[in-house]
């Protein structure tokens, strides 16, 4: 109850806007209540954005492709991305939490989210290794093109859920793709 209170709170207010009584006004209960669950609000956002994090890795783990050997780059980031873009568009107070609190938060939260992310590029970089066999010197180029596809994957998220867009999941990853087949071929 609590917890689903502060993603309301901290989706609609952001890091900066959430106090304890105000996921205590959202949760129904007094403000003695949150801080026996919970000793400040950094330890409450790091507490949801653990459970956040569960629903959110398992969607982009599973718009990875099962074998990055079938298929081209472009098919995998078309297929991926939009599942993983529908994901994001079901579930964007979670996505708004995890973009909040790259900014403005305690480093205790942000390096938790910067952490999570590495953790994400790293899954990338293996998934390009696989499915690009023929990069020159992949030890230097694929952490650049999973950096790459890691912030065009984050930029089409963020449009989804914080700055608002008429373009849907599968738009966004149409062009996406688009840029990946032209792009990734050069290297």
């Amino acid at each position: 109850m609590i917890l689903d209170a502060a993603l309301e709170v901290f989706s609609e207010r952001g890091y900066a806007g959430t106090t304890m009584q105000s996921v205590a006004d959202a949760a129904g209960v007094t403000k003695p209540v949150v801080y026996d669950s919970f000793a400040n609000r950094d330890e409450l956002l790091l507490a949801l954005l653990a459970r956040e994090e569960q629903h959110l890795v398992t969607s982009i783990v599973a718009a990875l492709p099962a074998d990055p050997a079938v298929g081209t780059p472009e098919e995998h980031v078309l297929e991926g991305l939009t599942a993983f873009l529908r994901s994001v568009a079901k579930s964007p107070q979670s996505w708004r939490i995890v973009f909040g609190a790259q900014y403005g938060a305690a480093p205790v939260v942000s390096n938790r989210v910067r952490a999570a992310r590495a953790f994400l590029v790293e899954g990338l970089r293996l998934t390009l290794l696989k499915s690009l066999p023929g990069v020159t010197d992949p030890d230097a180029n694929l952490p650049v093109l999973a950096e790459m596809l890691a912030s065009m994957t984050e930029s089409c998220a963020r449009m989804l859920v914080v700055d608002g867009t008429d373009r849907t999941p599968e738009e966004l990853a149409r062009t996406v793709s688009r840029i990946v087949a032209g792009g990734f071929g050069g290297v």
